[in-house]
């Protein structure tokens, strides 16, 4: 009886510990500032991208109008090409989850903007804005437009299984 409890309880440790290892990378516990340093080394932008602060951020992304304030932004990571490519890169860290969906559909308009306003302007920039990714994970948001996206998802594995 002992030996059937010992195997028990052992089998059900092993079941604990796959159940650990099989964690699915597509589902981080939101993005890090960092996100975006590690793009930039690994190659994904063509240029060196300046960096932008956090009230810059929410007036270009037009964040208010879509009923956020710049109070409920609690942090932030931008770095926006100067103006030879269309890429960038922005984590934004929220006070809350509800904020943080509001601030990836705010994203997401942003880049069809810039598909509408670079279509006749810089043509070669388009499949870039169009392969461009917005991900929401908890209170956090990434966006990422890069000229090397396999580079991008390279330095921030769950990027790859993202969903626009």
């Amino acid at each position: 009886m002992k030996q059937k409890l010992t195997a028990a309880l052992l089998a059900l440790a092993c079941l604990f510990s796959l159940a650990a290892c099989g964690k699915n990378d597509a589902d981080p516990a939101g993005y890090t500032l960092e996100a975006l340093d590690l793009m930039a080394k690994e190659g994904a932008f063509s240029e060196e991208l300046e960096s932008l602060d956090g009230d810059t951020a929410f007036a270009l992304y037009k964040l208010a109008d879509y009923g956020l304030s710049r109070e409920d932004l609690a942090d932030c990571a931008v770095l926006r090409s100067a103006g030879a490519t269309c890429e960038e890169g922005a984590v934004l860290l929220w006070q809350t989850e509800e904020q943080a969906v509001q601030a990836k559909k705010a994203l997401k308009d942003y880049i069809q903007g810039q598909i509408d306003a670079n279509v006749d302007y810089r043509p070669a920039e388009i499949p870039k804005l169009e392969g461009a990714r917005v991900s929401q994970v908890g209170s956090t948001v990434l966006m990422v437009v890069a000229g090397d996206m396999a580079a991008a998802c390279k330095a921030v594995p769950y990027l790859d299984q993202a969903k626009n």
